[in-house]
């Protein structure tokens, strides 16, 4: 056995006992969600695990962020991180602690909450990790850093603790880790060095006609038409401009005009989403949007200009190689052949925002948390994609267990690397 191995064994030692309260606190969270932004209780429960096991803890960073941090002598410091928020999804899984809450969205409107994504299952494994390590002095030296952000669903909660003060709490890390419960097997774990999860940009498309009755179009300058026009182009972005080989999508989901079918209207608006891999193919699919919603407008003599707003955006998170390789050596060591490569994520995170504020490199993971024996029937009948809920669906339920055992023992492992 190496001695890394020997010192991960050391500190997972006390997994039977953590395990105990571990699950009674992931489905407290479960039954209790809330909305990006709104993350106190959850903040509160992680902030008091957190001094329980010694931390020193910042709460209130970035609206509810909260950072604990706990030395041992000297040594590399190592920070991992959890998100913590819920999405306005109404639950559908029959689990015995689903969420019935409600919560109200940044419109002021009432809406179901749900973790549909899994944050619950990262805020339990991070606080069930730390504990580990703080009741392991023997087993490491060095500095941890747990770190639960807010507001990862909406892609601003990680910049929101990098403009208020993160910096000033934490010690720069050596390393920065994070993972992320996926709809494959659970008790695997998978690594992917360089761009793993894509870059996503959100944009409001606003384009203007002149409205008339529907009976005389030639009055008119239909914006519906053009709205239409710019969908269709749009398709060609991908297909016709960007190299084969190289995974972008572009995707119109909103096409929003018009109140009557007799009644043309003066605008349209378009909401789109984009994913891309690298910055020079996100660079040239933002211009060839302005380029062709600019040209149709003209194409259809529009009386204004359009207007085009980025109103979301995550960037790529794109694993550093050598951080990649110390990690998914640490991950076959303890897992075995439950360890393997992750395949490529068309998801978004803004996880990688935070160390790159702090200027250190990081790796991003992913656990399984599918039944295995249900994953592998819908494999045997070629229907995963029916089957197996993905994040999002408010079906989404991560089984218990191996999920949390495995999400905390992928932290501690990956952690050990370094500490």
């Amino acid at each position: 056995m190496t001695n890394a191995r020997s010192r991960v064994d050391t500190v997972l030692a006390g997994l039977d006992r953590l395990r105990r309260w571990q699950e009674d606190f992931y489905q407290d969270l479960h039954r209790n969600p809330e909305l990006s932004h709104q993350e106190r209780r959850t903040a509160q429960k992680a902030a008091h695990r957190l001094r329980a096991a010694g931390f020193e803890v910042h709460e209130g960073i970035g609206g509810t962020g909260v950072v604990g941090v706990l030395r041992r002598g000297t040594g590399p410091t190592v920070l991992l991180r959890a998100d913590m928020d819920a999405l306005p999804v109404r639950e559908a899984t029959d689990l015995p602690y689903a969420s019935t809450a409600t919560g109200v969205d940044p419109d002021g409107t009432q809406v179901p909450v749900m973790h549909a994504c899994g944050h619950d299952v990262h805020v339990s494994c991070l606080v069930g990790a730390a504990q580990l390590l703080a009741d392991a002095p023997d087993g490491w030296q060095g500095t941890l850093v747990a770190l639960f952000q807010p507001a990862e669903e909406t892609g601003d909660g990680a910049r929101a603790m990098v403009d208020d003060r993160l910096a000033d709490v934490v010690p720069t890390p050596d390393a920065a880790l994070a993972q992320h419960v996926l709809p494959f097997p659970a008790g695997r774990v998978g690594t992917r060095p360089g761009p793993t999860l894509s870059a996503a940009d959100s944009l409001r498309i606003t384009v203007y006609g002149h409205g008339a009755h529907g009976s005389m179009p030639q009055a008119a300058i239909d914006p519906v038409v053009l709205a239409a026009s710019i969908v269709l182009r749009l398709q060609t972005i991908v297909a016709r401009e960007i190299a084969p080989g190289e995974p972008a999508v572009l995707t119109v989901g909103s096409v929003q005009a018009g109140t009557k079918s007799n009644v043309i209207p003066d605008s349209a608006t378009l909401l789109a989403n984009m994913r891309t891999y690298s910055d020079a193919v996100r660079a040239s699919m933002l211009d060839a949007v302005r380029r062709i919603v600019t040209a149709e407008c003209a194409a259809s003599r529009s009386p204004r200009a359009p207007e085009i707003e980025r109103y979301e955006s995550y960037p790529v998170t794109d694993n550093d190689r050598t951080v990649t390789a110390r990690v998914a050596e640490a991950f076959a060591d303890l897992f075995g052949d439950r360890a393997g490569q992750l395949p490529r994520q068309s998801a978004s995170e803004d996880f990688s925002d935070i160390p790159q504020a702090l200027g250190v490199p990081y790796t991003y993971w992913g656990i399984g948390g599918v039944d295995p024996d249900a994953y592998a029937r819908a494999e045997r009948a070629g229907r995963v994609n029916q089957d197996v809920p993905v994040n999002h669906s408010a079906r989404f339920a991560p089984v218990l267990q191996p999920t949390l055992d495995t999400g905390t023992q992928a932290l501690v492992a990956a952690a050990l690397a370094w500490l």
